[in-house]
């Protein structure tokens, strides 16, 4: 096949889901079946191609997002998948950013998860088209009709059901296709061939029954085909296509395909779905970004011969190749030997090697267009959410946010040899994760290192050991809470040096108040007369900035204050920025101390799924954590619950939970927010924090 797919028939699509239900082992179904591999990967033998890290292999769970490309009937998918683990959201995150439609996958047995729930909710913020894969049909437990039940209720979406089961659990046999009105039956026990026929009479009633439901969803949703459907009854083939199609690219609709990836049952004909109707670059259409110069739109269209722009949404150490910046290139083409302005930075960068991924493998390229997914090797100083574009037609497309990390824990070297080495490969992956942060504490002169979880700072430092071959001590796990504070207060700053020559004259007075929730830092100028001049507002912000990064009662980030410049005083010769940064920064600083600060600590949502005879014990124990359960579901012998339960009480609770239920029970839990700590327990804490220090 030639390197240059047109336009309209390339795919860029994620795999999403909750942690086990099937993303991995359905991308290695997806890359065997285009041709892309000879032989089946299987998470449990530790052999797949996505899951390439050593950790990956052992743990058999997916931590980072693996890029490949696969062709199908003419159609090039480019393809990430996206870990399902909530402690990984970052990667799910910077692949939807960059990503034109997405596969959710969910499993049959345990239907929509906490997880699925949350990277669900992701790709909606970035009006990602979906379709969903019903996984797992062949297992013990699975129910079709329970999971299409709870992507509604938990999801609020309608799904589109395009395929009904055969059978279920170990009498899955096929599926039935309402679009085509044909039956694949699965009578080959490796699933890869399979017999297309007409709808077995057992069948035949629910099938004209869901087709029905079928036309009616989507006459509900696209005017064409109402008008055909209330005109004749039945809307025809070419029409059903064409509107489930454009219903699914506006998000009004969400078409469902169901098999069992291990069993290689249903995936040639999700592979079908994905060409048929998720959408290409074009169907997306232009992006929009802002001119870093003049601060007007640009829009970057989907055509290989404009401007180039394209966006940076992954960097990664390769320990064969180097630094390897993963580009999305929405705009022109990308070549090999040609300087980009990177927008971000305004600095001028060449490309001396563009790579096309297939997982850990790598193939030469010379050129990268429009639509396409792709690496750079070895740029300096370009990071994820960057912009690369044309010298002369400078873009900044829009900014990637990430969440800020909840879990911290301290970190130093083995042996003081090691702590060159430590240091380099922490800064390595900050550069790689912009969830993992490290920040050094001088009180107690240790490295603090914080992100998504428990499982995130474990996978971290077994990278440490074996790529870097760092033996690092580990201090236990700390919530990383915030501090806010409850009242308005006024404070005045003032720096003044006299040295010789030029003095500094710094001076400041303010209103500090509690801010909006999820606001950050809210400035105002709100003097009168110039008694500062305008070019010394930035150093008084930024020097706001730099005292909200600690907090009077334990060192923790200030978060949501609004601060109100009412006054000050200048003097046309000693006065300078720094002079007004240190002012700034003295006078908020006092202004917490006495603005009755608090603690406020991260809250997790927490799914437990458990044997129904454990219900009471586990319930009380969630109360003992000062959780709150706010819902219960009974699914045959299994409860769900569903609570609210501050982090600093869910470390170790895998070991909890099995215990309280001999074995049987397991949880996953994804952040909510950060709420205010009970008085009694911030005085605990702070005696705690201020015992051990």
């Amino acid at each position: 096949m030639s390197k240059d797919t047109p336009l309209e028939k390339i795919r860029n699509i994620g795999i999403i889901a909750h942690i086990d239900a099937g993303k991995t082992t359905t991308t290695e179904r997806i890359l065997y079946y285009t041709g892309r591999t000879y032989r089946l990967g299987n998470v449990d033998d530790g052999n797949t191609v996505m899951d390439w890290m050593v950790q990956e292999k052992e743990r058999g769970i997916t931590i980072t997002s693996a890029v490949t490309t696969c062709f199908w009937k003419g159609h090039q998918i480019n393809i990430i998948d996206t870990p399902g683990h909530v402690d990984f959201t970052a990667e799910v995150e910077r692949s939807l950013r960059v990503l034109d439609g997405a596969l959710v996958i969910f499993s049959a047995v345990e239907g929509v998860e906490a997880q699925s729930e949350a990277v669900w909710r992701q790709a909606s913020r970035h009006h990602v088209p979906r379709i969903i894969y019903i996984n797992k049909m062949d297992r013990l437990g699975a129910s079709f009709e329970d999971t299409l039940q709870s992507i509604r209720e938990r999801l609020n979406v309608k799904p589109l059901v395009l395929q009904m089961p055969m059978g279920a659990e170990s009498d899955f046999i096929g599926v039935i296709d309402l679009v085509e009105n044909k039956a694949y039956v699965f009578r080959d026990p490796s699933g890869e061939k399979y017999d297309i026929e007409d709808i077995p009479e057992e069948y035949q009633e629910e099938a004209s029954q869901r087709r029905e439901e079928l036309m009616e969803t989507i006459a509900d949703v696209d005017e064409e085909a109402l008008e055909v459907y209330l005109d004749t009854g039945e809307i025809p083939h070419d029409l059903l296509k064409k509107t489930i199609r454009r219903a699914t690219i506006d998000n009004l609709a969400y078409p469902v395909f169901l098999g069992s990836s291990y069993k290689n049952k249903g995936v040639q004909m999700l592979l079908d779905g994905i060409c048929d109707y998720l959408p290409s670059p074009i169907d997306i259409g232009p992006v929009s970004g802002k001119n870093p110069k003049t601060g007007e739109e640009v829009e970057c269209p989907p055509n290989p011969d404009a401007p180039l722009a394209a966006l940076v949404f992954k960097v990664m150490a390769d320990p064969y190749v180097g630094t390897l910046v993963f580009i999305r290139v929405y705009s022109g083409t990308l070549h090999k030997g040609t300087y980009v302005l990177n927008a971000t930075t305004g600095k001028k960068q060449r490309i001396a090697r563009l790579l096309r991924l297939h997982a850990n493998k790598k193939e030469d390229v010379d050129y990268i267009k429009a639509g396409g997914l792709g690496a750079i090797v070895g740029l300096k100083d370009t990071y994820t959410g960057h912009t690369l574009c044309d010298l002369n037609n400078p873009v900044v497309l829009e900014k990637m946010e990430f969440p800020e990390p909840v879990i911290s824990v301290s970190i130093e070297p083995k042996t003081r040899a090691d702590q060159e080495k430590l240091s380099a490969a922490l800064a390595k992956f900050s550069i790689e994760d912009p969830t993992f942060k490290i920040k050094y504490d001088e009180d107690t002169a240790e490295t603090i290192i914080s992100g998504m979880g428990e499982l995130h700072l474990e996978i971290i430092t077994d990278r440490l050991l074996r790529e870097y071959k760092v033996e690092a001590r580990i201090g236990k796990p700390q919530v990383a809470y915030k501090e806010a504070i409850s009242k308005e207060v006024k404070a005045e700053g003032k720096y003044i040096k006299q040295t010789g020559g030029h003095g500094q004259y710094g001076h400041v007075v303010f209103i500090v108040k509690p801010g909006e929730t999820n606001k950050g830092l809210v400035f105002k100028d709100k003097t009168k007369g110039g008694v500062i001049p305008k070019e010394f507002m930035n150093p008084i912000q930024q020097g706001i900035i730099s005292a909200m990064e600690t907090g009077p009662l334990l060192g923790y980030p200030i978060r949501d204050v609004e601060v109100d410049l009412i006054d000050g005083s200048y003097h046309p010769v000693d006065s300078s920025e720094l002079a007004y940064r240190v002012a700034a920064s003295k006078a908020f600083r006092d202004a917490v101390r006495r603005a009755d600060p608090y603690l406020l600590e991260p809250i997790m949502k927490v799914e437990i799924l458990i044997p129904v005879q454990f219900l009471g014990d586990v319930i009380s124990n969630i109360n003992s954590k000062r959780g709150e359960v706010k819902g219960i579901e009974e699914r045959g012998h299994i409860a769900i619950i569903h609570a609210y339960v501050p982090l600093s009480n869910m470390f170790g609770y895998s070991t909890v939970i099995r215990t309280l239920t001999q074995g049987r029970g397991s949880f996953s839990m994804v952040f909510d927010s950060y709420q205010r700590v009970p008085l009694s327990v911030q005085e605990e804490i702070i005696k705690k924090a201020k015992g051990e220090s």
